[in-house]
């Protein structure tokens, strides 16, 4: 879709709704009041460094209250549409959907601000500070300035932990060598709260279960002289004697078949059978093998209690996906130091169907609909197995390019069953993560029809595992992938242009892929409010190794090797995706990506299988080229601009380069702008006749494809709907700058 945009007329209306609306800010401040505008902060004979400096102002001039009208890119858009309404009628909804009231010198508290700045100030070490506040008043409009004088900023000279030779004094003093306390540091309250955390971490770890950061108690001197203090860890002397030992794990009590409704389920203890590893389990119907049970309590009676071990069981029933709700609880045994564990588990239902109708939009302009039947069994096996069956059916319309009339449909289906552990041929692994390794069976086929064109059959399947280290690292291992692609009926039309252009041929050849892949990534940001972090996913696929020893096939001699009667591919692919997220501030972000793809080709293929080739393009991609269009290196697609010619955008390469840049500004509410530039291509690695100037070579940086571009988010929680205006800056076959035609993009979620 291209369009052209009056931009000095866009701009002339902008200007003038400013100008109208920038007359009204004022419009319903009540008489003998003001429209407050915000605080200033000005500090005074204070010591810190310039950055520092700042850091305080911005943070105090975040505290000081109450804040004033919210503004988007310096505009109070809301204040606005609220002056624009009125008290009854459509005004009065205006008003309350859109609209925010003005924020009134009358509502500001300048003595109960001063003792929030002052309160923050001293909890930062700034135990000699003074703030005084003040307004300023300017017709109908006040602003209110905080003048502070910080003094100096103590810091710590010396820690001192408890001496006592109490067990829980010991244990205390054994984890000073991580203590958050650093002599010379700057006093600050939230580090020492820290500190009283992370000594309840450490101490839930050796047994303390009754054990609480609130029992600790950390005095601050501040009379040492040249400004610093002392601190001293103390236990609270009303601490009880419960928090001060350690417990260890007696029994643990298993309801695999819990209801909620049941009362009083521990009088059944009579009737729990003991499982190898010393737990007990209370269910007569027997839903779960004893294997479950074994991989998920990390307790062993006469452990010691450690919080984390407790989470990990939890997490562990949580993930294994068939239990509706885990409840757990620990009971001390009478005159003793031991704990009784019971957990509760209440099973979902074995069996379940769904059947869902969803909209689709997709990179290569394709939108349509979707019609999925799934069938899921949780507890195929007795082993918490899931055996899930989805059939699925689409039809989409292409709602941009040059082949609307080959608009496609897809019917197919998919069985997976998935093992919560690690399944391997004469071994017994087993690990202690929170989370549940996965084995994986999956098996899928595939009808592709594009009308008037080809009709495609498509067998996938994989075996597997899947396991991750911790929140941010994942990994994905298939020892064994296969794929196989063949054609069940070619139209003449797509004969006939084959003939013409020989390398449409290849997007419906026959392909045979037999190999193995290994994935893996790392996410900074997962499981975090960060949004400043790193995200890299990195892709090793192989294929045809062992097949083309046998065979020692090679096509540069014609020699074609094959199994079961069909050629085989044989190819090594390697493929990095790296972003990186930068926080700028409360309400923007700065984001990039790079993309690094290649392939090697060799024995029976001069080129990667066309499934397995790198694209570039699209609304996750390059946002100002069509999905597939872009490549590969300089070469030209044959009547691309010519609606009358059959073209199908799948311009496909070996090798790939791609970098996006993007900045993300909070606008207001659910909106969300966006700033964007993206660069790149795809090559391939040997000469093909048919793609003069596809072949990556040294000049691969003058054949980047360039666009740049703006956009909108509006996240309404349940879906982000993103929609974005990029423009063409560099074409690679070109010489010349392309024309500034828009490419409209419309989809869901971020591109990256």
């Amino acid at each position: 879709m291209k369009n052209k945009i009056n931009v000095p007329g866009l701009c002339t209306f902008i200007a003038t709704l400013m100008l109208l609306a920038g007359c009204s800010t004022t419009k319903s401040v009540p008489e003998n009041d003001a429209l407050y505008t915000g605080a200033k902060i000005k500090m005074t004979h204070t010591e810190v460094s310039s950055k520092q400096k700042n850091a305080l102002q911005n943070t105090l001039k975040d505290l000081s209250r109450p804040k004033p009208n919210s503004r988007v890119l310096g505009l109070p858009f809301k204040l606005w549409m609220y002056n624009l309404g009125s008290k009854k009628g459509l005004g009065a909804w205006l008003r309350r959907k859109y609209g925010e009231a003005p924020v009134l010198l009358s509502e500001v508290k300048l003595g109960r601000t001063a003792g929030i700045l002052d309160n923050y100030l001293e909890n930062r070490g700034f135990f000699q500070a003074k703030v005084q506040g003040d307004t300023t008043v300017k017709g109908k409009k006040a602003s209110a300035e905080y003048t502070i004088t910080t003094g100096p900023e103590y810091k710590i000279k010396n820690i001192t932990f408890p001496a006592d030779s109490s067990i829980l004094g010991a244990s205390i003093r054994a984890t000073q060598s991580k203590t958050l306390l650093v002599p010379g540091a700057p006093f600050n309250l939230d580090l020492i709260k820290g500190e009283r955390t992370r000594i309840d971490i450490e101490l839930k770890e050796q047994g303390f279960y009754y054990f609480s950061g609130e029992y600790l108690l950390i005095e601050t001197d501040s009379t040492v002289g040249n400004y610093e203090v002392d601190l001293y860890i103390q236990v609270k002397p009303e601490t009880p004697a419960a928090a001060r030992q350690t417990y260890e794990i007696n029994n643990v009590y298993i309801y695999p078949n819990y209801n909620l409704s049941t009362i009083s389920p521990d009088t059944n203890l009579a009737n729990a059978e003991l499982y190898r590893g010393g737990y007990y389990v209370i269910d007569s119907s027997k839903l779960f093998r004893q294997r479950v049970f074994e991989q998920s309590m990390q307790f062993l009676p006469g452990d010691l209690y450690s919080r984390k071990e407790h989470n990990t069981t939890l997490s562990w029933l949580i993930n294994l996906g068939s239990f509706k709700f885990v409840k757990n609880r620990f009971e001390s045994v009478l005159d003793s130091t031991k704990l009784n564990a019971f957990y509760y588990l209440t099973p979902l239902p074995k069996q379940s169907l769904r059947a869902e109708l969803t909209g689709t939009s997709k990179t290569n302009n394709l939108v349509g609909s979707q019609v999925t039947l799934g069938w899921r069994h949780r507890n195929i096996f007795g082993g918490a197995e899931h055996l899930s069956l989805n059939l699925f059916g689409s039809t989409e319309v292409q709602v941009s390019g040059n082949f609307g009339k080959s608009n496609p449909y897809r019917v197919g289906g998919e069985l997976t069953l998935s093992v919560p552990r690690f399944v391997v041929p004469f071994l017994d692994i087993r690990g202690r993560s929170e989370f549940v390794p996965r084995t994986n069976l999956q098996l899928g086929y595939e009808l592709l029809n594009r009308q008037n064109l080809y009709t495609l059959n498509s067998f996938r399947g994989n075996l597997g595992y899947t396991w991750k280290e911790n929140l941010q690292k994942e990994h994905q291992l298939n020892p064994f992938t296969f794929n196989y692609v063949r054609p069940l009926s070619i139209a003449q039309q797509y004969l006939d242009s084959i003939t013409k252009y020989p390398s449409l041929s290849k997007i419906v050849e026959e392909q045979f892929i037999v190999g193995s892949t290994y994935n893996y990534s790392y996410n900074e940001l997962a499981g975090s409010n960060r949004r400043t972090g790193i995200y890299f996913n990195g892709l090793l696929d192989v294929a045809g190794n062992i097949a083309g020893l046998v065979n020692g096939s090679n096509w540069k001699n014609n020699e074609v090797g094959t199994l079961f009667g069909v050629k085989f591919a044989q190819y090594a692919k390697v493929e990095v995706d790296l972003r990186y997220y930068k926080r700028i501030d409360q309400r923007s972000q700065w984001v990039n990506r790079l993309i690094l793809g290649f392939g090697y080709p060799y024995g029976n293929s001069r080129q990667l299988p066309f499934v397995k080739q790198f694209f570039s393009g699209g609304n996750n991609s390059l946002r100002g080229f069509r999905s597939r269009t872009v490549g590969p290196g300089r070469y030209t697609p044959p009547n691309r601009d010519n609606p009358a010619v059959l073209f199908l955008p799948d311009q496909s390469g070996d090798i790939k380069l791609e970098f996006n840049s993007e900045y993300r500004p909070k606008l207001f509410s659910i909106a969300e702008g966006a700033l964007f530039v993206d660069a790149g291509n795809v090559w391939l690695l040997n000469e093909d006749p048919l793609k003069p100037g596809a072949q990556f070579s040294s000049s691969f940086l003058k054949e980047l494809a360039i666009d740049a571009g703006f956009g909108l988010r509006l996240d309404f929680t349940i879906l982000l709907l993103r929609l974005d205006f990029a423009f063409p800056l560099k074409v690679p076959y070109l010489d010349k700058v392309p024309n500034h035609n828009m490419v409209f993009n419309l989809a869901i979620g971020y591109p990256f």
